[in-house]
């Protein structure tokens, strides 16, 4: 009886990882995007061109995991001025950080629907916890790669004074609005 038991745990664990499945970030369908206070007189929106990652997701566990890496050199604000002075040290300064990544280490579902994901942003070589909202969430047969696509908008609030992007506080608020929209095609 005991020996019957470990044999159906050892198989329970072993086919446990076959439910996951690995999603390759489609960089040219994800671009974080944010809107950040300009004197209290407008919202300044930019956004990032260049983002790789993945995402696993075991929609049968209830589980998943989040790895985005985004290239800061891809920083547009439609601005060219305002891109080169954001790319400085007074801001992003991308020659010394030249990523900013989210690790999400654990994915909230409702129901078979995934609507928040919990994990850490990184900017600035500051590690803080921040939560992003899946607001929309859908999988289909991707039309032209034949494999399952995903996408979501996800959406957070954050302070960029927490990540030490300070420049024009007090005058310019801290507060950061995050916007994702994200593709991910199902890996081999």
């Amino acid at each position: 009886m005991k020996l019957a038991k470990l044999i159906a745990a050892a198989l329970l664990i072993s086919t446990a990882p076959a439910f996951a499945q690995t999603y390759n970030i489609e960089s040219n369908h994800t671009y974080p995007s944010f809107e950040a206070d300009h004197m209290g007189i407008s919202v300044w929106r930019g956004k990032f061109n260049k983002t790789s990652g993945k995402i696993v997701l075991d929609r049968a566990a209830k589980t998943g995991t989040v790895d985005i890496t985004i290239d800061a050199s891809s920083l547009d604000f439609g601005h060219e001025k305002m891109n080169e002075h954001a790319k400085g040290k007074d801001m992003f300064n991308v020659a010394q950080f030249p990523t900013a990544t989210y690790k999400g280490t654990s994915i909230k579902f409702n129901g078979d629907t995934p609507v928040a994901v919990i994990g850490e942003l990184t900017m600035l070589g500051v590690t803080k916890p921040v939560t992003l909202t899946i607001n929309k969430f859908k999988c289909i047969e991707h039309p032209m790669f034949k494999k399952e696509a995903c996408g979501a908008d996800a959406t957070a609030e954050f302070k960029r004074t927490d990540f030490g992007l300070n420049y024009g506080t007090p005058r310019f608020a801290p507060e950061v609005k995050l916007a994702i929209q994200v593709e991910a095609i199902k890996a081999d």
